[in-house]
């Protein structure tokens, strides 16, 4: 398996694991966001730019779900 291929399994696999651990907490959601631009990152540089294109648009909208569900404190 060559590292780009490496990277992306990884990448498709926390994004799995962290949107199956969204309930436990903001910081997974956090965590999620991460792993898809990992994952649209991935989808660019293997030259599949329309899975790049939505796992970017994944990006901001995980990253919007995080702002809003942060505790009232750190706002």
């Amino acid at each position: 398996m060559d590292p780009l291929t490496l990277f992306g399994a990884t990448a498709v696999s926390l994004m799995l694991l962290f949107y199956a651990l969204e309930h436990r907490g903001p910081v997974f959601v956090l965590a999620f966001a991460v792993a898809c631009a990992a994952s649209s990152a991935y989808g660019f540089a293997q030259g599949a730019w329309p899975f790049g294109v939505v796992e970017a648009v994944w990006t901001v909208v995980a990253l919007r779900r995080w702002w809003q569900r942060r505790p009232a404190g750190s706002r």
